[in-house]
Formats: C-alpha cells, sequence, structure tokens
C-alpha cells in the first residue's frame, strides 16, 4: 500500500473544525424540528439501501433506488417549514438583521394594556418581532405605523373593532400592522384547553424567533410564546420581565454571547456526539477519496476443468494484484471480494500454462487491476480412471 494516513495541516484542521460545528448545529437543529421522526424514518431508509447494496440484495436496491430518486423531492415537502426557518436564520446570522427593540416607555406601554385587558377579559396577541423576517408567515392586516399609546392598544382590541380577533404588530416605539392572521400550531399537548389565540402564538414562536403575548378571553391569563414554547404567566406584570428578557437576547451588551451561541454551549451532549460523526465524514470525503495502491495475495482458482481430467496443483498457488481506487473503497473491501479465477477448458488440448490478464481478477467495479505478479500459472492435470468395462463394452456389473 502507498501512503496510509493523510497528514493534517492547518487547512486541514479549519476543514474539520467546521465540519464538526455545522454537524453540531445540524443535530440541534434535528433535535428542534417536530419533524424529526419523519426524518428519522428516512435516514432508516437510505441506510437500509446502503446495506442492501453492500450485500447485493438486487431486487431490494432496486426498489429503493426508485424511492431514493423522489426523496430530495419528499424532504422538501416534508420538512418546508423547518428548511424555510433554517434558512430565514442562517440570513439573519450572516447579514446581521437587527430587530427594532422596544424601548422602555414601549414596554411599561404594553405591561399596561395587557394588565387592564386581563383584568377586562379582553383577548388580545401581541407581537414583537426578532431578528428573524416575519413577514411571510402572516397574513392580512392592515398598516398603521402609529406611535404605541395604551389607549390605542385597548382600542385595537376592543369587542366592538372589527380587528380585534387578529394579532398587533410592534416593532420598536411602534404600532405597525393590526388585524393580522398567524400561522396555527398544531401541538396539541401545549394547547390543550388553549384557543385559538394561543395556537396563532405558538405557530408563529415555532417558525420564528419572535416573542407573543396573549391575553386570554375566558380566563383572563396572560400567556407567552417563544422558541416554540408556550407559558402562562402568574400576572401580567411578568410581561414585562418577558418582554426586557427578549430584548435583551436580541440585543446582548458587548462582550456577552448571544443567544444562539448560548443555546450552542448549553448543548454540549450534541456538540461530543457530532465529534466523531465530523470525524468520519471528513476522512471518508477527504483522505478517503485519495487514490491508493494496494497489494493482496489472492490464490487461484480453476474453472472449466474437463470432464476427463482432475486438477493436481496450480503452480504458483496464488499471485500477488495490485488493486488501485480509493481509500474508503479498498478499506472495506472484503476478503472474498476479490478472486483470480483460470478457465481450463483448453487443457484437453494440452495446454497447461495461462496467462493472467485483469479479465481473470473478479472485483468490483470501482476497483482496477494495476498489475498481477507473476502473470502467468502452470496447471497440473491427471487424467481421470475411465470406469471398468464388461467384455461387450459396457460397465461390468459383476457376477451374476
Amino acid at each position: 500500500m502507498t501512503e496510509t494516513f493523510l497528514p493534517i495541516g492547518l487547512v486541514e484542521l479549519v476543514d474539520l473544525v467546521i465540519v464538526w460545528l455545522l454537524v453540531w448545529a445540524g443535530i440541534v437543529w434535528l433535535r428542534a424540528t417536530p419533524a424529526r421522526l419523519a426524518l428519522a424514518g428516512l435516514g432508516i431508509l437510505v441506510a437500509f439501501y446502503l446495506l442492501a447494496r453492500q450485500l447485493g440484495l438486487v431486487l431490494t436496491t432496486w426498489i429503493l433506488q426508485g424511492f431514493a430518486a423522489v426523496s430530495v423531492l419528499i424532504a422538501v415537502i416534508v420538512f418546508q417549514q423547518d428548511l424555510r426557518r433554517l434558512f430565514e436564520q442562517i440570513a439573519a446570522v450572516w447579514l446581521r438583521r437587527r430587530a427594532l427593540a422596544a424601548g422602555p416607555d414601549a414596554v411599561d406601554t404594553i405591561v399596561r394594556a395587557v394588565a387592564q385587558l386581563s383584568e377586562h377579559r379582553r383577548g388580545a396577541l401581541i407581537l414583537l418581532p426578532g431578528r428573524e423576517a416575519v413577514e411571510g408567515h402572516v397574513e392580512g392586516g392592515l398598516e398603521l405605523d402609529a406611535h404605541i399609546t395604551e389607549p390605542l392598544l385597548l382600542s385595537l382590541f376592543d369587542p366592538h373593532s372589527p380587528g380585534h380577533d387578529g394579532a398587533v404588530i410592534v416593532a420598536g416605539d411602534r404600532v405597525v400592522r393590526f388585524a393580522v392572521h398567524l400561522p396555527l400550531s398544531t401541538d396539541h399537548a401545549q394547547l390543550s384547553q388553549r384557543g385559538t389565540r394561543h395556537a396563532a402564538a405558538l405557530g408563529l414562536a415555532e417558525r420564528t424567533d419572535a416573542l407573543c403575548i396573549v391575553v386570554s378571553e375566558e380566563r383572563g391569563t396572560v400567556s407567552v410564546a417563544g422558541d416554540g414554547r408556550l407559558r402562562t404567566l402568574r400576572s401580567p406584570h411578568e410581561a414585562a420581565e418577558e418582554i426586557r428578557g427578549f430584548l435583551r437576547r436580541l440585543a446582548p451588551e458587548g462582550g456577552k454571547r448571544t443567544p444562539r451561541m448560548q443555546r450552542m454551549l448549553g448543548q454540549w451532549r450534541e456538540g461530543l456526539l457530532a465529534l466523531p460523526i465530523a470525524a468520519l465524514l471528513w476522512t471518508l470525503a477527504v483522505p478517503g477519496a485519495t487514490i491508493i495502491e494496494v497489494d493482496r495475495e489472492v490464490a487461484v482458482s480453476v474453472n472449466g476443468v474437463p470432464a476427463a481430467y482432475k486438477v493436481e496443483g496450480v503452480e504458483p498457488a496464488s499471485v500477488r494484484v495490485t488493486l488501485s481506487g480509493q481509500r474508503r473503497d479498498l478499506y472495506f473491501l472484503g476478503p472474498d471480494a476479490v478472486k483470480v479465477r483460470v478457465d481450463a477448458l483448453l487443457a484437453e488440448l494440452g495446454r497447461r500454462t495461462f496467462s493472467l490478464t485483469p479479465a481473470n481478477v473478479q472485483r468490483p467495479e470501482i476497483v482496477e487491476v494495476r498489475a498481477i505478479e507473476p502473470d502467468r500459472v502452470r496447471i497440473s492435470l491427471a487424467e481421470q480412471p475411465k470406469p471398468a468395462t464388461g467384455a461387450a463394452g459396457s460397465p461390468d456389473r459383476g457376477a451374476e
């Protein structure tokens, strides 16, 4: 075998670290997505396809190949919302998209309005966008762009107002839209005995990093939805702490870790799991893709021996075959995957020495034969004893 290990330098180390971070983020994303079970099922089918191909299960491989052809389309349909949010998160990080943070006066205004709405049991839904865009997830609504005030919020959620059932979007110190419809969540575990407003708040919190404040019309309770979770607050004034915490996460002070970094560091177990996966992927893709040569000592087998002969010996009994291919393919090459076969059909004509060419070497198609040493073998044959015959030329059956 030629080179065994690929020397790791600075560039290779950076490559490996980037792959590790991507795998880490991917595991965190998969655990958070509601469709993770569907993805696990898709992964099981892919693994089964690779196993069937490795074992040579022709019919199973053929059936699963048809499924693999449309698996990308299936994945896009099943994970449409999750992939969309993933791409939006990537854009928000790299484009440094900043949210319009509400000032202290706006926070106090929202809290006072929520307290009055809760006291009078008037339903309300207030949306505070984060860094991720919400425009693609909301429908309807009317543009307002007015400075936020307590009377304005109370009037927008007045039961006699045409748009009181919708959500109000607050960006900075302004109410930008009202009577907005949000996507509904299907998380029945969190929505137990809760109404449509809570489903709408949780639906948007599952798709973006926005914070939604909900006032229940039936109970007068105040809830918040963020990061895909819905929580009921003990009092309306707890909403102030939730809002301020949300704003701090959007604009962390200098030197402090961002929310995404804090979440990543808090999920160190996923990071440990990602390390061997990244190392395996890098090994298969980089060192595993290099072309190498290996030598194998392979026994010579004889086929097509005429019926009148039997094989007494082969000289030499084994030959050295030099194979060329990708490192990963040669590494996983089984001991019985390479065979040298000689066709002795011409032995009846007196031929005993046979040349060896790549055509005599049975091996996977992805592997090439570079050399065979020695390239000739000699077969020793002996004639089979003829069966005894009687006087009439028929087999002797013994005395009768």
